[in-house]
């Protein structure tokens, strides 16, 4: 699979989260390829599907929020593509206050 160029799954996860938290930044991993050998990935055939991303956010929309709060938050809107496919989410969810304090 071309990792450079953004699947349809990419590309809605993507979506879907830039208009749930507008966030200052956002990263999108797809890691399917490191998890070909799973069933999911072998039903897609092989390294070709889009099973496996991990996502780095920083937003404000996650203040006042616990690390649970905010994953449910993402979890909750990719629950359509949780249902069709998506096997697993590794999720990195920060405010931008955090961020910068951790720069210091």
């Amino acid at each position: 699979m071309d990792t450079a160029t953004p699947g349809p799954l990419e590309t809605s996860i993507r979506e879907k989260l830039v208009q749930l938290v507008q966030p200052a930044s956002i990263t999108i991993s797809n890691d399917s390829w490191q998890h070909r050998h799973h069933a999911p990935m072998r039903a897609q055939g092989g390294g070709n599907g889009e099973t496996h991303f991990s996502v780095q956010i920083v937003s404000d929309a996650f203040k006042g929020k616990t690390t649970m709060q905010r994953h449910r938050m993402v979890f909750s809107a990719l629950s359509e593509e949780l249902s069709q496919g998506l096997h697993s989410l590794s999720l990195k969810t920060k405010t931008t206050d955090e961020v910068e304090g951790s720069e210091s």
